[in-house]
This record gives structure tokens, sequence and C-alpha cells, in this order.
């Protein structure tokens, strides 16, 4: 399994805005219908095999989830494919918005 950057809750936005990333909530539509981060692009995990070949290799994402734990998993999936990607460690539940 590749390592995957973590990246601390407080340090999001300023990770993304620094690197012009993208950030993709791998949650399930019940989730997102509780909030999504603005800017956050929705892809459930289940889905992001099919979904990855519209990715850019040349975009960092940061990948989000609710707890951290999907996320690091989406993550290492793409890093592993050669895709810029970290985790949001923590999830929506360190912003507290979960």
């Amino acid at each position: 399994m590749a390592i995957v950057e973590q990246v601390p809750a407080a340090q999001w936005a300023r990770w993304v805005e620094s690197r012009s990333g993208v950030m993709i909530d791998v949650r399930e539509p019940a989730e997102w219908n509780l909030g999504v981060l603005p800017g956050c692009e929705v892809v459930r995990l289940a889905d992001l095999p099919a979904e990855v070949a519209r990715l850019d290799r040349d975009v960092p994402y940061l990948i989000v989830c609710r707890s951290g734990n999907r996320s690091n998993e989406a993550a290492a999936f793409l890093t592993n494919l050669g895709y810029r990607a970290a985790n949001l460690a923590g999830g929506m539940v360190a912003l507290g918005l979960a």
C-alpha cells in the first residue's frame, strides 16, 4: 500500500489553495446531504475506480470522508495509480462537521 500524505484538518484549505488542488468527497450520498466542503467534488468510494479515468494526473487531490478511513483508502488507491493524492486526516469529524 502506498504511503499517503496526511493533511491535518486545520490545514485543508491552505493545502488545496497552495497546490491548486481539487477535493473529492468519497462518502455516500446520504452523508453528502449533511454537508460538503466548498468546491468539493463528490464521488462515492465504490464508484472511484470507474471515475478515475476522468481525473487529471497533474492535479493534486485531497480526499475527504467522514473519519478519514475511506478517504485514506481512496488516496492510497489513487497514489498507487500514479495520481497525486492526500488524505484529510480525521475527515469531516476532525472539522466538527460530522
